[in-house]
């Protein structure tokens, strides 16, 4: 493993300001201590005291607080500076634990502060360089300085702005990995509640239908044997189709029986006609020109008949029905119209059924509603946009 890598993995946060600061003091030592005319021990002390030694330890030691207290390090240090250099001879690289500072108070997203501070520095030194009896403002020294303030502060910034940057990029796509997540469960969830729906509509009507022409049957058994062969023959076809419309609904999440026919008003013939079978009369009527229609309004427009044609058998007294199809302007209209009273007290349009059908219209953007006919019985009435 490269050694870069190693370093960046253990030297974070606390640990990675404190090796800066022991750094930067090696630093001002080895310069002290080598770079001396003489390099002697001796020398070194008599032009660096003790006190500044200390102010050494203090500039360097802050900055292993300077991402927790960026400010107070800033000032900190430039104090310890703005000491440490009228008494030394030569100035040491001290004035480098100021630039981390400055560079700091940037980074955190102080810039109005760190630009003040690399004023205020600026001040001091001009100051001092007028004090000194020797008038240098004239040299490049003053002027570098200032440059190297200027592009340390710009750079604190750029890399403050380029952190939150990061950290909004982040947010953002964990908030939409969270938001992806969310609309894969509410996929899932409405899959779920769609394929309920037409689990009960299928195994509803089909399962009413063949109750219906068993009684038929029994009832045949003892009186009219012709009767209860035609009744079992409905029950074989009524069972076959309600095989055939169960499994090309869980093909849905298997995909198998891809050739099955599917649910929509071009086999309403075949829906009204198995009615009939179970001893319900239905008239089909269409209403303006027929034409297509989205998959999810034409199986939506069938489960609505289905489920109303299954209200009837059940619920009803009534012997037929009328199914009339509208095709009107941006809109289907379905309408299910039965004149019987109820059967055995019967209380319509409170049951599973109706709030099934409902649900369905209204999630295609269309409306349903379900009571009294005009003329008596019960009617059914749903508009499905077609858009």
């Amino acid at each position: 493993m490269p050694l870069w890598s190693v370093l960046s993995r253990t030297m974070r946060g606390g640990r990675a300001d404190a090796a800066l600061a022991l750094g930067l003091f090696a630093l001002s030592a080895t310069y002290v201590l080598l770079f001396l005319e003489g390099r002697s021990w001796q020398s070194a002390y008599e032009r660096v005291p003790g006190s500044g030694w200390t102010l050494t330890v203090i500039a360097c030691g802050a900055l292993y607080w300077r991402r927790r207290r960026p400010v107070t390090v800033a000032v900190v240090v430039g104090l310890a500076c703005a000491a440490y250099y009228p008494m030394t001879e030569p100035d040491g690289p001290i004035l480098l634990a100021f630039i981390v500072a400055l560079y700091t108070v940037a980074a955190e997203g102080r810039t109005a502060a760190a630009a003040l501070f690399g004023a205020a520095a600026l001040g001091v030194m001009a100051y001092g360089e007028v004090t000194s009896g020797i008038n240098h403002l004239r040299n490049s020294g003053l002027y570098l300085m200032a440059g190297w303030f200027v592009a340390v502060v710009a750079v604190g910034g750029v890399a403050h702005n380029r952190r939150a940057y990061l950290r909004e990029y982040e947010r953002r796509l964990a908030e939409a990995v969270r938001t992806r997540e969310e609309e894969a469960r509410r996929r899932a969830t409405e899959e779920r509640l769609r394929i309920a729906r037409d689990l009960h509509d299928v195994l509803g009507h089909n399962i009413s239908l063949i109750n219906v022409q068993a009684a038929a049957a029994l009832h045949g058994l003892r009186r009219d044997p012709s009767r209860a062969e035609s009744a079992l023959t409905a029950i074989k076809a009524t069972s076959k189709d309600t095989l055939r419309e169960l499994r090309a609904t869980l093909g849905v999440l298997r995909q198998v029986d891809e050739d099955a026919p599917a649910a929509g008003l071009a086999r309403l013939a075949e829906l009204t006609s198995g009615a009939s079978a179970a001893g319900l009369t239905v008239r089909a009527v269409t209403e303006g020109a027929a034409r297509p229609v989205p998959a999810e309004v034409d199986l939506a427009a069938y489960r609505i008949v289905q489920e109303s044609l299954t209200n009837v058998t059940r619920h009803s007294a009534a012997t037929e029905a009328t199914v009339r199809v509208r095709y009107a302007g941006d809109a289907v209209r379905v309408e299910i119209d039965d004149p019987g009273p109820p059967r055995d007290g019967a209380s319509p349009g409170s049951g599973n059924g109706v709030r099934g059908m409902r649900e369905r219209a209204e999630a295609l953007g269309g409306e349903l509603s379900a009571g009294p006919g005009p003329g008596g019985g019960f009617r059914v009435s749903a508009r499905l946009p077609l858009s």
